[in-house]
């Protein structure tokens, strides 16, 4: 697995700072549920497509050849994290602390066969990103797959295969160690696909709905989100009326420690929002909303 890191930036910036007015609850429950796999919980949401393959249609026409679902789905999360950044938090040292920059990991194929190597990108936004720029940060770092190369994920996890098993089990060890007192390298994070703001997956292009993806303990990512092949469904408007609308699944896994179940839902119904509804991801937000102090 090769793993690319688009904007190199982000090593000039620390990787997030600690939230300091919680809730004393809030602020205990890191030192209860203490991995990932304790706090997790899942959700399943549909949304309806028709608004997300007008925008795609629209921007086909306009010279964006290869814009897709995967494009208006990170440009309308990172819409919703600018105005919601509490998702955008993360565990580290049994802290919360709010993340600089949005980091969105995924993996891709090289070539769309069953032997083709797996990449996984690493895309770094601002809160006030377009579906534009989504789509040139995104195409740019495809293209250097397409290029070949070797990313410095792939470096680090090769010079780690050559260690002998028990001292590999240690060095894994050591980089936990680290990554709890936030003391990893700053090239470590770069490339880590287990340290961002969301990891999500394509299960439409294997045609097959969405999986229930598990959080990582090791890095930070506090969401991962699954979506799957378009289907219909029958769908209710705002006046009752029944009709048949083609749909896409969504399965996200949450680390419940980083804000509380209001303020997710909040978040993901802004999320659904600007998927179902979005010519608003074209343009910058009015207004990008700051994490508390």
């Amino acid at each position: 697995m090769k793993f690319w890191q688009y904007n190199c930036a982000v090593k000039r910036i620390k990787e997030g700072r600690r939230i300091k007015t919680l809730s004393p609850y809030n602020m205990i429950i890191p030192y209860i549920m203490v991995h990932r796999h304790d706090s997790q919980n899942s959700i399943r949401t549909f949304a309806e497509v028709s608004g997300a393959e007008e925008l795609v249609r629209k921007m086909r026409a306009d010279g964006y050849d290869s814009i897709g679902m995967m494009h208006v789905i990170i440009a309308a999360y990172i819409r919703a994290i600018s105005q919601r950044p509490g998702v955008n938090r993360f565990i580290r040292g049994q802290k919360i602390w709010a993340r600089n920059g949005i980091v969105v990991n995924l993996v891709a194929k090289t070539k769309m066969k069953l032997n083709a190597d797996d990449t996984t990108l690493k895309l770094v936004f601002s809160p006030s990103d377009t579906i534009i720029d989504v789509y040139r940060k995104f195409n740019e770092a495809y293209s250097r797959i397409q290029i070949g190369g070797e990313g410095g994920g792939d470096k680090a996890a090769r010079i780690v295969c050559y260690i002998p098993g028990i001292f590999k089990k240690l060095a894994i060890g050591t980089l936990r160690f680290l990554d709890y007192f936030g003391l990893l390298p700053r090239a470590v994070v770069n490339a880590s696909p287990f340290h961002g703001s969301l990891f999500i997956t394509n299960m439409a292009s294997l045609n097959i709905p969405p999986i229930v993806h598990h959080l990582y303990n090791f890095g930070n990512v506090p969401v991962f989100i699954a979506f799957g092949a378009k289907r219909y469904e029958i769908v209710l408007d705002d006046e009752g009326n029944a009709s048949k609308k083609r749909v896409i699944d969504f399965v996200a896994n949450l680390d419940e420690r980083i804000c509380d179940g209001f303020y997710y839902a909040s978040a993901m119904k802004l999320f659904i929002k600007y998927f179902k509804d979005p010519e608003e991801l074209l343009y910058p937000p009015e207004s990008v909303v700051d994490d508390i102090p």
